[in-house]
């Protein structure tokens, strides 16, 4: 999952099609980087006796940045975007498993 989200990040920043509307690529740029970093820093906190633990507020806060950057996407819709709104459907997907 971090390391797909990290894909995405990387991809975002990458894009010449964000460059049309500066405003939606700084928001999905940083939507997109707030779903890494709260990912690394709920999992940095750790659990009792060292099992892996996830910060629900952060998988939260890191679910909600996704749905951020999937809107940008659909507002965007352009056919040469559909692969990576498929791999923000699983990071997706697993945030929502954590929260349970």
């Amino acid at each position: 999952m971090f390391r797909r989200s990290v894909g995405i990040a990387c991809w975002l920043l990458a894009q010449h099609f964000l460059q049309r509307c500066s405003d939606l690529s700084a928001q999905v740029i940083r939507a997109s980087q707030s779903v890494v970093l709260n990912l690394a820093e709920g999992a940095a906190r750790g659990g009792p006796a060292g099992r892996y633990h996830f910060d629900r507020g952060r998988i939260r806060i890191a679910l909600g940045s996704a749905a951020e950057v999937s809107a940008v996407l659909d507002l965007v819709d352009r056919p040469d975007v559909a692969v990576r709104p498929v791999e923000l459907q699983r990071v997706g997907a697993m945030l929502r498993g954590l929260t349970r």
